[in-house]
């Protein structure tokens, strides 16, 4: 019953004010009932009535002071030591005066004047004790509530922080299977039977050639980190080191066209982003293909974001199967894609013309430097914090 009462008051700050008041005028009562019966050694009901009417006339008297008070409140220390002082005076007499007429009307007898500066002192410090308990309890109400802004920015930075760990959890799952697209086994067994086919054709220049494409392709795969972003530039040497095994293996079945905007190379791009895409395409425009195929790598800088864009020659197919029909590939880079920037991103795929599939991607544009900078001001940000 306890708790729920303090939850109400602690939420509505109108009825805390009031309960303060009806308890804290009570406990006036009470206090000034048994000093008056220690006096005396006895009290009549002419002064319980009294008493109470007193009480009374105080939460009249002192709710004024509540909106002059929060008036003031955001001026500086003068302005409030200032109100507080002439509001305490004033309102002190106001309520000396109407407790010497109560009394006066209770006993049927003329107000008793000669005795107001005893009355008046006496209801200075009551006004002055109700000041300093409402701007104690202001100022604690406002430590409660900083305090309970930075327990919630606190729990705030700690679900970032759970968020970031789960994100980079994930791209850590997702660099283990961007790794398995890159060493599939068909493009290993494939490569290996080429280059055993060369060797047995006696074209051993040919077979050392693929072996130091492959090893050089093998390394950076394996020093690649799906955690990180790298720069478009890097992608695309990535990605020639796999398509010169590529051009290794079926030679004029392959042909590549790149249209790369110098000023796009230095934007930042998701680790392994395209070479799902590309394996897709030597699988389907290539590899099925007995007249082989054509591969266009293109790349654009539109505003503030960065346009990708992998076309091939291939077969046509119905747009609304083509993910599913071209495997596990493309669904990884929409889900990467959706991981990392939300809805600040499209992925799109459509028809060629004449034949063949587009794979266009928009993102947010994203300069090495300016990443950089980014991380520095995000790291200032959390020391200050």
């Amino acid at each position: 019953m306890i708790r729920p009462l303090v939850a109400a008051l602690h939420a509505d700050r109108d009825a805390r004010f009031w309960f303060c008041q009806l308890i804290g005028w009570l406990g006036w009562s009470v206090g000034t009932f048994l000093t008056i019966t220690l006096v005396d050694g006895n009290v009549d009901w002419i002064h319980v009535g009294h008493i109470a009417m007193s009480a009374v006339l105080g939460v009249l008297a002192t709710s004024p002071l509540r909106p002059i008070y929060q008036f003031t409140f955001e001026s500086g220390l003068g302005t409030r030591l200032s109100v507080a002082a002439i509001s305490v005076i004033l309102f002190s007499a106001l309520w000396t005066v109407l407790r010497i007429q109560v009394f006066a009307w209770f006993m049927g007898e003329p107000p008793l004047w000669k005795e107001a500066n005893y009355w008046y002192f006496g209801s200075l410090f009551v006004f002055l004790s109700w000041t300093v308990l409402y701007y104690g309890i202001k100022y604690y109400d406002m430590l409660t509530t900083e305090h309970q802004k930075l327990l919630e920015e606190v729990a705030d930075k700690r679900a970032e922080q759970m968020l970031r760990f789960r994100a980079e959890a994930d791209a850590h799952e997702a660099q283990m299977r961007m790794l398995h697209y890159q060493l599939a086994p068909h493009f290993l067994f494939n490569t290996l039977n080429a280059i055993n086919a060369l060797v047995r054709l006696g074209e051993v220049a040919r077979a050392q050639e693929m072996i130091q494409l492959l090893g050089d392709f093998l390394r950076h795969a394996l020093k690649q980190d799906a955690v990180e972003s790298v720069t478009l530039d890097y992608e695309m040497e990535s990605l020639m080191l796999y398509l010169n095994i590529e051009k290794a293996r079926f030679e004029d079945r392959l042909s590549l066209r790149l249209d790369i905007d110098p000023a796009s190379l230095n934007a930042k791009v998701p680790a392994l982003l395209l070479q799902p895409i590309i394996e897709n395409a030597m699988k389907y425009a290539v590899s099925e293909c007995e007249d082989g195929g054509e591969l266009s790598i293109v790349s654009r800088v539109q505003e503030e974001q960065l346009y990708l864009e992998v076309t091939d020659t291939g077969p046509g197919m119905e747009m609304d199967s083509a993910e599913d029909s071209r495997g596990i590939g493309l669904r990884n880079v929409r889900e990467r894609l959706e991981a990392l920037y939300g809805e600040n991103q499209t992925f799109k795929l459509g028809a060629n013309d004449p034949t063949g599939l587009t794979v266009s991607i928009l993102i947010p544009l994203i300069l090495a430097g300016d990443e950089l900078a980014g991380a520095q001001a995000e790291e200032a940000v959390f020391a200050q914090a």
